[in-house]
């Protein structure tokens, strides 16, 4: 389990850091993701679901995973399919949080960018470390996140993400090691996707 936690927390690292410079060649960076559905007309809840649901769509797309470049600069052993997803999620979830008016380079913003890759048990989560969820969600706990609290809710997305992997047979627990061939279903991804969105909106989107 630890193995597998050094390695998911790594991921996530490397992920949140190529969403937030565009670091993969030819994918945009989250600011830019933003920058274009802002853009797009409608309320600003409008436009974060017509993120959501183009995130749909690319996720339950094997082709376009299997296709980023850069994920042979991957720094551990973890499977690239794995590796994409997270990717993938993350940047959707990091340009929400910048429509929604926040700073994806405040550590405080980025816990929470992973808390919500854990979809319907980020409120779970949250609440484990002693953070009240209430309707402006991002406001209340951003208020509440020490270092200390940072770190837990860290290690229990880490642990959610290797367990959710796990379970689909894709991370070995006690080790963690590369695929060869297989793909998430990319029809899994794509309900996984859709439901991490809307947590993001949730969470980061504060309409009057």
């Amino acid at each position: 389990m630890e193995n597998g936690l050094e390695s998911i927390s790594k991921v996530l690292e490397w992920a949140y850091e190529k969403a937030v410079t565009g670091g993969i060649p030819g994918t945009d960076s989250a600011y830019e993701m933003a920058d274009e559905y802002m853009k797009q007309e409608g309320t600003l809840t409008d436009r974060v679901n017509s993120l959501i649901r183009w995130q749909n769509a690319k996720c339950a797309t094997s082709g376009f995973i299997t296709g980023l470049g850069g994920l042979i600069t991957l720094p551990v052993t973890v499977p690239a399919n794995v590796s994409s997803v997270i990717y993938i999620q993350l940047r959707m979830i990091a340009a929400i949080a910048i429509m929604g008016g926040h700073d994806i380079k405040d550590d405080k913003v980025k816990t929470l960018v992973f808390a919500c890759l854990c979809g319907n048990s980020m409120v779970d989560v949250l609440k484990d470390v002693g953070i009240q969820v209430g309707k402006k969600l991002a406001e209340q706990a951003l208020k509440n996140l020490s270092y200390e609290v940072i770190k837990k809710i860290n290690a229990a997305v880490g642990f959610r993400l290797v367990t959710k992997f796990s379970q689909a047979g894709l991370v070995n627990l006690s080790k963690v090691i590369p695929l060869v061939g297989g793909m998430v279903s990319g029809t899994i991804d794509g309900i996984s996707c859709n439901i991490i969105g809307n947590a993001a909106r949730d969470t980061f989107i504060q309409e009057s």
